[in-house]
């Protein structure tokens, strides 16, 4: 049982290239189960982490590898989409462009900073997961570019946004940082209270 949330985030990992595959050789044939194997992939995130924290296992090392898996998820869903509706993703890239840009940024800041990898967890990158899943589904079954996926371009935005502020003011590396409120009560060295559904 201490396996599974390493075993979650493993499948979710497997789900990337099924996706991809699936996008790319048939388009739009299998859209509903690309749309299953997002949810199924969202669900497994939230799931490794609640178990990890009950069972007592959410090491440094397993949020990581967690995060890591994340980015290679949601990427795959991005070209997953782009593989079947190019002209969709073409209209909007320049919005895409800044936005993985800006991930992009959030790494090298941390890289800089502390040697590794950025691995916050906040809440709005929680929110911006949920935003993802919204705006996939809608653009993949419909294919079309509507008030979800600029919504979740804005969160995404502003989740960046977030996460580099995390990163400058946390004296020292840490996993599962709230929010940038509590990353400045950290360099203050004051307590406070982690919700131990969201943390994480």
């Amino acid at each position: 049982m201490k396996q599974l949330p390493l075993s979650l985030i493993t499948f979710r990992f497997l789900l990337a290239p099924v996706m991809l595959c699936l996008g790319y050789f048939y388009h739009t044939t299998y859209r509903k189960l690309i749309v299953v194997l997002l949810i199924a992939g969202l669900l497994s995130d939230i799931l490794d982490g609640i178990i990890a924290r009950k069972q007592n296992t959410s090491t440094a090392t397993l949020r990581r590898l967690d995060s890591q898996t994340d980015m290679v998820f949601w990427l795959s869903a991005g070209f997953t989409a782009w593989f079947i509706w190019p002209g969709v993703i073409r209209d909007n890239n320049v919005v895409i462009y800044i936005l993985l840009g800006m991930e992009g940024l959030c790494y090298v800041v941390s890289l800089l900073k502390f040697r590794r990898e950025t691995c916050s967890h906040a809440y709005l990158s929680k929110f911006w997961g949920l935003t993802l899943l919204a705006a996939f589904i809608d653009l993949i079954l419909n294919g079309h570019a509507g008030f979800l996926f600029y919504f979740c371009l804005a969160a995404g935005i502003v989740s960046h946004l977030d996460r580099i502020l995390i990163t400058l003011i946390l004296p020292t590396w840490q996993h599962d940082v709230p929010s940038t409120y509590h990353a400045w009560l950290i360099r203050k060295g004051k307590a406070f209270k982690r919700f131990r559904l969201f943390n994480g």
